[in-house]
């Protein structure tokens, strides 16, 4: 399958966790991600979001839901590889925002138009110290697909830094590749100004 249907497939499991969830320490890191698939697929199937600014409701709805469950300052990190070192402290701040909102909003919009009749198997996890493996199973008409969560503790919460696909895509490998293409002629606050200027076109409601 094409990398580009991948990351939509990725999308519609990638945004599925609940504030309320995310700061309750007691729960197992499936636990962490189990409780609130629910939820989110009835926001994705809910009619009165289907249209016109309703999905701009919907999408910002799944997006504060969501956001707390991922360390997007870890994510940051990898994604962007050796050169984070060479980032300021501000450009660092900066650049986990516009691209976490980024993210976000890009996958968002894709589960808006691809989602449909989608089911979640959790199979296991496998936690070793502070970090986890939360193997789950999406199933989607005719596919079953297996999808691996990275997670790690933070301030005692479970919280995503990565996911990985059956054939080992990974979302952090995949944009290191891009950003690191970037760097190689680009400032940092340069990289950070072209997501900058990509977020507020493509989602001049934000």
């Amino acid at each position: 399958m094409a990398l580009k249907n991948w990351m939509i497939i990725l999308g519609i499991v990638l945004w599925t966790a609940d504030l309320s969830i995310a700061v309750n320490k007691s729960m197992s890191p499936m636990e962490t991600l189990q409780g609130s698939f629910d939820q989110i697929i009835t926001i994705l199937n809910d009619p009165s979001y289907k249209a016109g600014q309703e999905k701009v409701t919907q999408r910002n709805k799944i997006w504060r839901i969501a956001r707390p469950i991922f360390n997007f300052d870890e994510i940051s990190r990898r994604v962007v590889g050796k050169p984070w070192n060479h980032f300021s402290p501000d450009e660092k701040k900066r650049f986990s925002v516009v691209f976490s909102d980024f993210l976000g909003f890009t996958y968002i919009d894709k589960l808006q138009g691809e989602f449909n009749q989608v089911q979640i198997d959790f199979a296991k996890e496998l936690v070793r110290g502070s970090k986890a493996i939360v193997r789950t199973r999406l199933r989607r008409k005719n596919q079953e697909i297996p999808i691996d969560y990275r997670m790690h503790r933070v301030d005692e919460s479970w919280k995503i830094y990565d996911i990985l696909l059956e054939d080992g895509l990974s979302l952090v490998k995949n944009y290191r590749v891009q950003f690191t293409s970037i760097l190689k002629n680009n400032t940092p606050a340069q990289l950070i100004e072209q997501l900058e200027r990509k977020l507020a076109q493509q989602y001049p409601s934000t």
